[in-house]
């Protein structure tokens, strides 16, 4: 390696060293909720060093490990396939694990808060029992008739990607709870159910079309969606989840799917 191969590796790695040791002050702005102290939610901040490239999560780990251990939410892989920390960061819906402190104006206080239109537990852990019976409801799984094959059901590249955006659900509960009719009315199925019903709809494997149609007919289901996009924009997998609603109401109408 030459001498000035060597200094520009050099200083490229000086460089890193030098980015990774930034760091600056924030304040997380968290809204806190402990229903066996009060029934009220308040807010609190929180100061932390932190470098910008982290993520909301890294600074709840340090709340909750270096300044106030009762801090309750939820998490698991940490790298947005779980979709178990989901949470309302500067008011809008995210994986808290995806979100990075610099993207999210971090010379400002950042708040935190609970996911809405469901019963909040405690602190940014919400009730999860609706928005999945919601999910059961619509039958997510391959339905068909006669014998089991004796090979796997083959399928076309071009029906596999009828439906491949769908499948890409993490079942995070950020596109149903950032839904307008969801907060007013928990009955709504909301858009991950019908997301996950679109799934199978479309699947040219499965049988149960008809009936996943008729459960979405209902009064609460698929027509009270009111086209807001709401849900396509919270999506953190990128779903078009609004054109696959729109998809469902129109095999409604037509039959065809």
């Amino acid at each position: 390696m030459s001498t000035s191969t060597l200094e520009k590796h050099s200083k490229a790695l000086d460089a890193a060293d030098d980015g990774a040791s930034h760091t600056i002050t924030i304040t997380l702005r968290i809204r806190r909720f402990n229903p066996e102290v009060s029934e009220d939610a308040t807010w609190q901040d929180f100061q932390l060093e932190m470098d910008p490239k982290e993520r909301v999560l890294d600074a709840l780990h340090k709340v909750k490990w270096e300044q106030d251990g009762t801090l309750t939410f939820r998490r698991s892989c940490a790298h947005g396939i779980c979709g178990s920390d989901a949470m309302r960061i500067n008011g809008k819906n995210r994986l808290a694990c995806k979100t990075l402190l610099k993207d999210i104006n971090p010379e400002k206080p950042i708040t935190v808060e609970a996911i809405k239109g469901l019963t909040v537990l405690k602190d940014l852990v919400v009730d999860m029992e609706p928005f999945f019976q919601a999910y059961r409801d619509v039958m997510p799984f391959l339905i068909t008739t006669g014998n089991e094959p004796t090979r796997e059901r083959l399928q076309s590249a071009e029906d596999r990607e009828r439906f491949d955006d769908t499948t890409k659900c993490i079942l995070c509960a950020a596109c149903t709870s950032s839904c307008p009719v969801f907060w007013n009315d928990g009955q709504y199925f909301g858009p991950a159910a019908i997301v996950n019903a679109h799934r199978f709809i479309f699947d040219s494997r499965d049988e149960g079309g008809e009936q996943r149609l008729e459960i979405l007919n209902d009064k609460d289901g698929v027509w009270r969606c009111r086209t807001t996009f709401n849900c396509t924009d919270a999506c953190p997998r990128g779903i078009e989840v609004t054109k696959a609603i729109q998809e469902v109401k129109r095999a409604l109408i037509t039959r065809r799917f």
